[in-house]
């Protein structure tokens, strides 16, 4: 699968994959933790979406990410 590929299934651009592998590793690892597990592509994006969703929450000060 091209990236262009996971980004458009993922809902995000090639660009914005680009910049996780090098600003959010922590995503592009549950990515490719979810794939070499055969974890559906749907659950994986799940997975991404609660990360989107504390990242916000911690900056919003609902809690202190370490």
């Amino acid at each position: 699968m091209t990236k262009e590929e996971l980004a458009k299934i993922l809902g995000t651009t090639r660009q914005n994959l680009s910049k996780w592998e090098k600003e959010r590793p922590d995503l592009v690892r549950l990515i490719n933790q979810g794939l070499a597990l055969d974890e559906s592509i749907e659950e994986t994006k799940r997975h991404l979406e609660r990360l989107e969703q504390i990242k916000k929450d911690a900056s919003n000060g609902k809690f202190k990410l370490k």
